[in-house]
C-alpha cells in the first residue's frame, strides 16, 4: 500500500488529482445516503474535504487555490446563465410581492449573522461561514471568500477556512431547519395541506389560462372581405388561425387569408379571445378541422438557428414565405400563444400547421436539429469567463468601504452571464447552454470548490468543534436558519394572508433549497409550490451571493 500512500501525498500533479478525485467521489457518495428522507447532495464533499484535511490530505496552496477559484467560477457562471432569462420575469405581477418576501429573508438572515459579530460573539469569518451554512447557499460561502481575498490577501487562506468551518457546522440544521418551519407553521396555524393546494392550483391556473381550440364558422356580414391580419384577435389578443376550409377544401391560413362567407376557421389560443373572434367573425362551428382529409401536417420545429433567436414569430414570416401558422410556442413546459411581442428564445418548440413541403422550408429557417440543441457551445462559455473575470478584476471606489470593491471571480462571472443569458446571442455566437451542460458545469464546479474548502479547513475543524465554541456556533446557526424563516411565515400568514403551499414554495426558494421543495410537494400531494420556488429562486439566488460579500467588505477590519 505504499504507493497509494505516496500517491496521495506526494506533491506532483497527479497526487493533487487524486486527492481532489478521493475526496469528491466519497463526498458525491457520502451526500446520497438518506437521513430522515433528506440527502446532504454536493454538501456531502464539504465533510469529506473537513475529513480527509484532518487526516492529513492535502494540496500545494497555489494548486489549491486555483482549483477553487476555477471550480467557482464555474459554477457561479453557470447560475447566471441558469436564473438569467427568469430574473426579470420574476419580478413581475404577483412575483413582486413574493420575491419582497423573500429579500426579506434573505436580508434579516444577513443582518443576524452581522448582529452576532458585532456583538463579539463570532469572528466574521465565522459569522459569514454561518450565515451560508444556515441558509444552505453554497454561492454565498464562494462569494464571502472572494471578498476576503480582497480585503486581505495575505490572512485570506486562514479567513477561508474559518469560514468553511462556520458553514460546516451551521449546514446540517440549514437542510432540517426549513422543513421543521414548515411543520410549525402547518401544526400553528392548523392547515389543510390539500385544500391549500387546490387553493394555490386554481389561482396559478388564473393567471396562465391554458390555450383552446374551436372551430369558427365566418358568419357576420362585417366579418366578409376582411384579412385575419385586420382581426384585433389575431393581432392584439394572441389568437392564431392554423387553417381553414373554404369551398370543401382545407388549407393553411396566412395573415392575408380574406373572410367568406361560409369559411370555417381553426382558432387556437386564450379561451377569452378565441371567444371574441367567434363573436366578430360568425358562430362555432361543430366541424372538426383537424380531423377532416387534406394535405396539412403537425409539427413541432425547433429554434436552433442563430437567425431566428430574438426574432418574434410574425417576423420570421412562415405564414407569408412557407404558408406555415404557427399555432403555439413551447418554453420550458409552458404553452403560450406566438403573439407580436414574444421574442423566440434558443430551445423553443413552435407547433406549426403547413404541407409537407412548407413545413420542410420552416425547417430550414428555425433550425430544428436536436443536435445542436443538445451541443454545447464551448466558445460563448469561455469569452463569458473571460469577460466576467475581466468585469470582477475593475476596482471601484466606494465611500465608506476600507478598500475598492471588486466583483471578484464570484461577482463578475455572474453579472456577465445574466446579461449574456438574456441576450440570448450575439453575431453568430449563441450564449444558451443546454440544461445538461449547465448541470454538468455548475455541479463540477461546485464540487471543486467545496473539495478546496474542506481540505483547507480539516485540520481545525475538530479542535474547533472540541474546545467549545462548536456548540455556540450550531446555536447561532440555527438561529439564522429558523428565525428568518419562521417570521417571513407568521407574516405571510397573518398580514399578508399567503397560501400554505405558496408559503412553502417561498420558504424553499427564499433557502434556493430543492430538498426542501422536494419535501414540500411530497407533503402537499402536487407541485403546486414549485411555482413560486422558481418565481422567487433567481433573485434569492443573487441576493444571498451580494450579501456573502456584502458582510465581508462592510464589517471586515483587518
Amino acid at each position: 500500500m505504499g504507493w497509494l500512500t505516496a500517491l496521495l501525498t506526494s506533491s506532483s500533479a497527479v497526487s493533487a488529482v487524486a486527492v481532489l478525485g478521493l475526496v469528491a467521489a466519497t463526498g458525491l457518495a457520502l451526500g446520497r445516503i438518506p437521513v430522515a428522507g433528506v440527502r446532504l447532495g454536493v454538501g456531502g464533499v464539504l465533510f469529506s474535504g473537513l475529513a480527509a484535511g484532518h487526516f492529513g490530505l492535502g494540496l500545494d496552496h497555489h494548486v489549491l487555490e486555483f482549483v477553487r477559484e476555477f471550480g467557482l467560477i464555474l459554477f457561479v457562471y453557470a447560475i447566471g446563465m441558469q436564473v438569467g432569462p427568469g430574473f426579470v420575469d420574476s419580478l413581475r405581477r404577483r412575483g413582486l410581492r413574493l420575491n419582497v418576501m423573500a429579500a426579506f429573508i434573505v436580508v434579516l438572515g444577513a443582518g443576524l449573522a452581522a448582529a452576532f459579530h458585532l456583538t463579539g460573539l463570532l469572528p466574521l469569518p465565522v459569522a459569514v461561514g454561518l450565515y451560508s451554512g444556515a441558509v444552505t447557499n453554497t454561492p454565498a460561502l464562494a462569494a464571502a471568500s472572494q471578498a476576503f481575498a480582497e480585503v486581505a490577501p495575505a490572512l485570506a487562506e486562514h479567513h477561508v477556512g474559518q469560514a468553511g468551518l462556520g458553514y460546516a457546522v451551521a449546514y446540517p440544521f440549514g437542510i432540517f431547519g426549513i422543513i421543521l418551519t414548515m411543520l410549525v407553521l402547518r401544526r400553528l396555524f392548523r392547515i389543510d395541506p390539500a385544500k391549500e393546494t387546490q387553493q394555490l392550483e386554481a389561482l396559478l391556473r388564473s393567471h396562465a389560462p391554458p390555450l383552446t381550440a374551436a372551430t369558427i364558422e365566418v358568419a357576420a356580414p362585417a366579418a366578409f372581405g376582411l384579412a385575419l391580419s385586420g382581426l384585433a384577435a389575431t393581432t392584439t389578443d394572441g389568437v392564431v388561425v392554423s387553417r381553414i376550409m373554404d369551398h370543401g377544401t382545407v388549407r393553411a391560413a396566412g395573415t392575408d387569408t380574406i373572410l367568406t362567407p361560409g369559411m370555417l376557421l381553426h382558432a387556437v389560443g386564450r379561451a377569452d379571445a378565441v371567444e371574441a373572434l367567434c363573436r366578430q367573425v360568425g358562430r362555432r362551428s361543430q366541424a372538426d378541422l383537424p380531423a377532416l382529409p387534406g394535405p396539412l401536417e403537425v409539427r413541432q420545429l425547433i429554434v436552433t438557428r442563430s437567425a431566428a433567436v430574438g426574432r418574434t414569430v410574425p417576423e420570421l414570416g412562415l405564414d407569408q414565405g412557407h404558408d406555415v401558422a404557427v399555432t403555439r410556442i413551447i418554453r420550458s413546459g409552458t404553452e403560450f400563444s406566438p403573439g407580436p411581442d414574444v421574442p423566440l428564445h434558443w430551445g423553443d418548440r413552435l407547433r406549426c400547421v403547413g404541407t409537407a413541403e412548407a413545413l420542410t422550408g420552416a425547417e430550414a429557417q428555425v433550425g430544428n436539429s436536436s443536435r445542436d440543441l443538445a451541443k454545447p457551445h464551448i466558445l460563448p462559455i469561455f469569452i463569458g469567463i473571460l469577460l466576467g473575470t475581466a468585469l470582477g478584476s475593475i476596482p471601484v471606489p466606494v465611500p465608506g468601504l476600507p478598500t475598492s470593491v471588486r466583483l471578484g471571480v464570484a461577482g463578475g462571472p455572474l453579472l456577465v452571464s445574466i446579461l449574456l443569458s438574456r441576450l440570448h446571442h450575439f453575431g453568430g455566437l449563441v450564449w444558451y447552454l443546454p440544461q445538461s451542460a449547465n448541470l454538468l458545469l455548475r455541479e463540477i464546479g461546485i464540487t471543486l470548490f467545496l473539495s478546496c474548502v474542506g481540505l483547507a479547513a480539516g485540520s481545525r475543524f475538530v479542535a474547533s468543534i472540541a474546545s467549545g465554541q462548536g456548540l455556540v456556533w450550531f446555536a447561532a446557526g440555527a438561529v439564522i436558519t429558523f428565525v428568518p424563516l419562521l417570521t417571513a411565515g407568521v407574516i405571510g400568514r397573518v398580514f399578508l394572508r399567503c397560501n400554505y403551499a405558496s408559503t412553502c414554495g417561498l420558504l424553499a426558494g427564499s433557502m434556493t433549497d430543492p430538498p426542501a421543495l422536494a419535501f414540500a410537494s411530497q407533503m402537499l400531494g402536487g407541485d403546486a409550490p414549485a411555482s413560486v420556488y422558481a418565481t422567487v429562486y433567481p433573485l434569492a439566488m443573487i441576493l444571498r451571493i451580494v450579501t456573502g460579500q456584502l458582510l465581508v467588505l462592510t464589517l471586515f477590519s483587518g
